[in-house]
């Protein structure tokens, strides 16, 4: 027995430790031991469980300046100039973080100011105000001003600059109020014209003495100076040429608050297997978009958050109803549309990664208005045929009215997915006696000898649009020949008196009403059969934190509010 020594100090017992206690370990068996040290790892872990439990139900976590973000991109930075990124999802990425522009794209996808601090608009609704923020600089450190905003503009309509956005400034002239103040004046009212300034401003003192011949080819395309929200610092190449990473660094002075990620670094893959083949080997921390169909090879699931974002591109069948006498008929575009089974499409060729759609417009639109043709209705297509003297003979079950067969040919490009949905339309279609031939053309042949001479029965194509859109160049009749994009060569009277005053309405009420009667007219007619939007993927590693976007009216603007994004963290008391 261990006999413990005992004294009595201010009227109270106190024990102390045993006379002989450094011969404890000696007289105790390996199980006793044993069990004591497990015992007082119990105990030092619980207190150490209860001092973090402690530490953090006092204290919060929020974003840290610091750290470093690497994202991967399939392609090669090309133009990172915003008045010539419109063909590379790569260079928009890029442009999307290093310029910034009088407007921009909220997280809803809605227009908000950016450089412009306030703006009016004139009561005939055809001159905009724009007053530009105080105090912002470039990032080689010179203030930015009306100046650089008129010097972009005058650039943009000049042909001899030869950038995609000049027919979206066609008939506006620009003007210098003051240093800060700049004046748009339209020939005629147009709702949608702020979308067109949040094109990225380019710096003139930069860019004001270079030739139009040379502008495409200056070195300030990859070299560039903006006033975003990153700077350009560096890039790598290979012997080839190619890039292989380009790291930007952020802008201390940024206007809108000086982002929490120090480094944004992106590397470029030739395509979306090596892309996936890197994140796996966690070469980078997120991917800029992949297939719904490669997120199964995402080893790292449990790391990874992909956000699913919506972008308003839809897909849809475009009948062209002067090139095919089935087609033509009222009947057989309704009984085609009831009969498609939109939900598995979604399911078997985007993974259940999709939203079905009755017309160009999204849940998310105002003025969408949810129809009951998107259910899939065999007895009713069958019962419309039936009805309108379409009938079946033969083995095969196919459908004639007359001498007129019940067949047509269905044209796409040779992109995995529309093939795949090309063939799923195909059997669906069988089901009630249409005889379907699908032909499968790369993207160069059908816009070429196709789309642009309007030379099919039936096309299996996408469409862009915004969150706020205008739909006149796809739907009026006065774009039914190249250039415009109307590829069902749509023309009605009621759509287009509808599509016109929905350029210029401004009163909210009559432009959702308006939107909603040219959805009736659409759901009416059928000139298109309108499938599914995919959703825009985008795995990030769960480190990155901060990504709050819902709604892009583009990829690249996945990175709005991307001064709030954060890989590092710190703890504050509540």
């Amino acid at each position: 027995m261990f006999k413990f020594i005992s004294t009595i100090s201010n009227g109270k017992i106190q024990y102390l430790l045993p006379k002989n206690w450094k011969t404890i370990g000696k007289v105790l068996s390996f199980k006793e031991k044993f069990l004591v040290t497990m015992l007082l790892l119990v105990i030092a872990v619980s207190f150490v469980v209860w001092v973090g439990s402690f530490y953090l139900n006092l204290t919060n976590a929020i974003p840290k300046t610091g750290g470093e973000y690497i994202e991967g991109i399939v392609g090669q930075p090309l133009y990172l100039n915003p008045l010539l990124s419109q063909t590379s999802e790569a260079d928009s990425d890029l442009v999307q973080l290093i310029y910034s522009g009088l407007f921009k794209y909220d997280k809803e996808g809605s227009i908000v100011p950016d450089l412009a601090e306030g703006y009016s608009v004139s009561e005939n609704k055809m001159e905009y105000t724009i007053t530009i923020r105080k105090g912002v600089t470039w990032h080689d450190g010179e203030q930015l001003n009306a100046d650089d905003a008129f010097f972009t503009f005058n650039i943009l309509q000049d042909p001899s600059y030869k950038s995609p956005l000049r027919q979206n400034m066609q008939g506006v002239e620009v003007r210098v109020e003051d240093d800060y103040t700049l004046v748009f004046s339209l020939k005629n009212p147009y709702t949608g014209f702020l979308e067109n300034l949040t094109v990225g401003l380019l710096p003139k003192h930069v860019w004001e003495n270079i030739a139009p011949e040379k502008f495409a080819l200056a070195e300030n395309n990859l070299h560039p100076i903006g006033s975003g929200p990153y700077i350009f610092d560096n890039f790598q190449k290979d012997v080839d040429g190619n890039i292989l990473t380009l790291q930007l660094v952020s802008h201390k002075a940024f206007y809108n608050n000086s982002p929490y990620i120090s480094k944004f670094k992106f590397n470029f893959y030739p395509d979306d297997s090596s892309l996936i083949a890197a994140y796996n080997k966690k070469e980078i921390m997120g991917m800029g978009s992949i297939p719904p169909e490669n997120v199964k090879d995402i080893k790292n699931a449990k790391s990874t958050n992909i956000h699913e974002l919506v972008i308003p591109r839809y897909f849809s069948i475009f009948f062209n109803q002067t090139k095919n006498v089935a087609l033509a008929n009222d009947e057989v575009r309704a009984a085609l549309n009831a009969s498609v089974d939109r939900q598995e499409l979604i399911d078997s060729v985007l993974y259940g990664k999709g939203i079905a759609l009755s017309s160009p417009f999204f849940p998310q639109m105002k003025g969408y208005k949810e129809e009951n043709n998107m259910n899939v209705d065999l007895e009713k297509a069958n019962k419309i045929l039936d009805e309108a003297g379409w009938n079946r003979e033969g083995e095969d079950g196919f459908r004639k009215k007359g001498s007129d067969m019940l067949a047509f040919e269905l044209v796409t490009t040779d992109w995995p997915e529309l093939n795949q949905t090309a063939e799923l339309l195909k059997k669906q279609w069988a089901k009630v006696g249409a005889e379907v031939t699908v032909k499968v053309l790369t993207v160069s042949d059908l816009q070429q000898n196709y789309i642009r001479t309007r030379e099919y029965d039936s096309l299996l194509f996408g469409q862009a649009i915004s969150f706020n859109p205008d739909l006149y160049s796809f739907w009026h009749s006065s774009q039914k020949h190249d250039p415009g994009l109307n590829l069902s060569l749509f023309d009605n009277k009621d759509a287009d008196s509808l599509l016109e005053d929905l350029r210029q309405q401004t009163d909210e009420v009559k432009r959702i009403e308006n939107y909603q009667k040219f959805q009736d007219l659409m759901n009416d007619e059928d000139p298109a059969i309108f499938l599914y939007a995919r959703k825009y993927l985008y795995p990030t590693n769960t480190r990155v934190q901060g990504i709050d976007a819902s709604n892009i009216n583009n990829p690249a603007q996945r990175f709005v509010d991307v001064n709030k994004w954060y890989v590092k963290t710190k703890r504050i008391l509540k």
